[in-house]
């Protein structure tokens, strides 16, 4: 009897629900989290009116913080991952909830950490085009055969099914994600052979269709992995471009990404690139760029000879490519071509430093943590492409028009093209000075106090954090070229070493100031000892950047011998009457940190803690700040203790006001 009234009552409840007014009462309800426990109940009428209210629920967009804050997703992906044969009614609803909620961007990576994925509906009729071998026998990622029965494979792929579905039951020493691979692979591919590839998800309609459908199912990832890969094999446009969006959007971490390496997603993608359709190429470039973002599946995007295409649309005319498309392959070639790799190796046959591996091996990191050398695809370029006049141009481009992102990866990329003393001369020819010249002029650059007294505070720190970035790039290219005659002799040395003393004077990030440090003392150097006696480049580079550094170095190291390095390396600047050397460690907020090496330091530590506090008390203006600092009792207790360095304590206390 309680039963059938608890099943009766939530019939009732879903056909309330369909009311948008009363679904609003719902969910702010008790009956919330009832209906969420109702869907693991043993009654299967239960189960499928739980279901079709949360649905109903999850119509209205107002309702769906509510239902992720109370649980709503790991409860109905469970019903969608389980393997044992649940109500069509049930997982149907199930999927309408979640295909609702995962129309915010947050929600839909929540619904994906419990292993589901949005899979596109592209309709039954556009599988038509799908031409997988027949009678073929399946294979692993890698090429590798499995070895055949006594029985022949049937035309529609059901030996293969078996096979695959049965894999794991075989005596093969496989790693658990080709076994993934090799199961999902089978399953999608039979449907697809018979034609019912969308039947289960209740698209019938559509193979009747020559379009393909707006709409998404969802799929337990070893299997949505599988079918997003085989839409790629379709000649559908639509069908493509939005699978390789899904593929973008499901590449969130390290074990989808390299799951989609390991499904063979990436040759397809790559063979996209060149594709006539500008959202294809659109798509396919940025599912390349979100899985390079692992660094064993960049180096197999790599591999498989990416770099040629690339670099063939961002020789086309902009009218050609979008400049949202020129955007996302200037980030794909950034990450590609780090400079920070073993960059020669990509102008050149031979090996590098004597290693063994050639310019076209590729070391691939495999599950176990161990390398293997891949061959590189025959179409994969050696560097020479980059160096055409066509890209070198719209790399200087980028680095005069575009924002700071944009700048600091172009940047990158013609770093790892000067990498190559030959390519110095076209790199110099696609007037690299005025590219260099932009980035070292932007706005929170040449205007002293930027972002000090702004409104929004938070945008200027941000677009300070992202010019130090540009800057920081820009004068590592700056420094490679400087190794070369050629640039030196073509190059403004007064004119750079001003826009460099800008930057290093500006608000930017302390850290983003290392590489124009290095870069002004290199430039200096080169250019002569008297290149500008009002500003000598060694005392702006120790005010600005030495110093901030030790200072910094003081405040958050935990090491005590780094720590009194920096002390040390403070008190010889300040010893040797560096001109505004005291002000500056002031300015920096060195008093406090100074005090409490007193207080936690090593010995020699302490000394020049106290020969710095002892100088900077020479300014009455620094007392308060001193005996704010507490620096009263620690000297006393120094002079009381009678330590190695009482008399320096005493000095110092004498000076004080106290």
């Amino acid at each position: 009897m309680f039963l059938q009234v608890k099943e009766q009552s939530l019939c009732i409840l879903w056909n309330l629900s369909v009311d948008e007014k009363l679904r609003a009462r719902i969910a702010n309800s008790e009956l919330l989290p009832i209906l969420i426990k109702f869907l693991e109940d043993d009654n299967v009428k239960v189960r499928e009116s739980a279901g079709g209210v949360l649905a109903n629920l999850a119509l209205s967009q107002s309702n769906h913080k509510i239902m992720v804050e109370a649980g709503v997703i790991p409860n109905l992906a469970k019903i969608l991952n389980t393997e044992v044969v649940e109500s069509k009614v049930v997982r149907k609803e199930a999927r309408n909830a979640l295909l609702e909620l995962t129309k915010d961007e947050y929600n839909r990576i929540l619904v994906m950490e419990e292993g589901l994925v949005l899979v596109p509906l592209v309709g039954a009729a556009a599988y038509k085009s799908f031409r997988p071998a027949l009678y073929s026998w399946p294979s692993l990622p890698d090429g590798t055969k499995i070895e055949q029965g006594s029985k022949g494979p049937s035309r529609y792929g059901a030996s293969e099914l078996l096979l695959g579905l049965n894999i794991r039951d075989r005596n093969l020493d496989l790693e658990e994600a080709k076994m993934n691979v090799v199961v999902g692979r089978t399953r999608q591919q039979f449907l697809a052979r018979i034609g019912a590839i969308e039947m289960e998800d209740g698209n019938k309609s559509n193979s009747e269709e020559g379009t393909s459908s707006q709409g998404f199912t969802l799929l337990p990832w070893m299997d949505a992995i599988a079918r997003l890969v085989l839409i790629l094999e379709l000649e559908d446009e639509l069908a493509i471009t939005r699978a390789a969006q899904s593929i973008a959007d499901a590449s969130f971490n390290e074990h989808m990404r390299f799951s989609f390496m390991q499904a063979g997603a990436i040759k397809h993608l790559i063979r996209l690139i060149n594709h006539p359709s500008d959202a294809v190429r659109s798509a396919v470039i940025l599912a390349l760029y979100r899985l390079s973002i692992s660094d064993g599946v960049c180096l197999k995007i790599e591999a498989e000879g990416v770099l040629y295409p690339l670099v063939y649309l961002l020789k086309q005319s902009e009218s050609a490519t979008s400049q949202g498309l020129i955007e996302m392959i200037v980030n794909m070639l950034s990450r590609i071509l780090d400079p920070n790799k073993e960059m020669k190796s990509k102008f050149y046959d031979g090996p590098l430093n004597g290693s063994k591996k050639g310019m076209n091996t590729t070391a691939i990191p495999t599950s176990d943590g161990n390398e293997t050398i891949a061959q590189e695809s025959s179409s994969s370029t050696d560097g020479r492409e980059l160096v055409e006049p066509t890209v070198l141009n719209r790399l200087v481009d980028i680095l005069k028009k575009s924002d700071l992102d944009l700048q600091r990866k172009a940047a990158s990329i013609l770093e790892f093209i000067a990498a190559s003393e030959p390519c110095v001369e076209q790199i110099i020819s696609a007037d690299i000075e005025s590219g260099l010249e932009a980035v070292f002029q932007q706005k929170p650059l040449t205007e002293k106090g930027y972002g000090i007294d702004d409104e929004k505070p938070e945008l200027q720190s941000l677009e300070l954090e992202e010019a130090g970035q540009a800057v920081s790039a820009a004068s590592r290219l700056l420094a490679k070229l400087l190794d070369y005659d050629l640039f030196r002799q073509s190059i403004n040395s007064l004119h750079f070493t001003k826009l460099l003393r800008a930057a290093l004077m500006s608000s930017i990030p302390l850290h983003n100031k290392d590489w124009v440090a290095a870069c002004l003392v290199k430039l200096s150097s080169l250019s002569g000892p008297n290149l500008d006696l009002e500003n000598p480049v060694n005392i702006e580079v120790t005010l600005y950047e030495t110093i901030p550094r030790l200072i910094e170095q003081i405040k958050s190291s935990f090491s005590p011998e780094v720590q009194e390095a920096a002390v040390l390396e403070l008190n010889r600047i300040i010893s040797e009457g560096l001109v505004d050397s005291t002000q500056a460690v002031a300015a920096e907020g060195a008093i406090f940190p100074l005090v409490k090496v007193l207080e936690t330091g090593t010995e020699r530590a302490v000394e020049a803690s106290l020969t710095i506090l002892y100088n900077l008390s020479m300014n009455s203006e620094n007392h308060a700040a001193i005996i704010a600092a507490g620096a009263v009792p620690v000297l006393r207790r120094i002079v009381l203790s009678e330590r190695s360095s009482w008399m320096r304590a005493l000095r110092l206390l004498r000076t004080l006001p106290t």
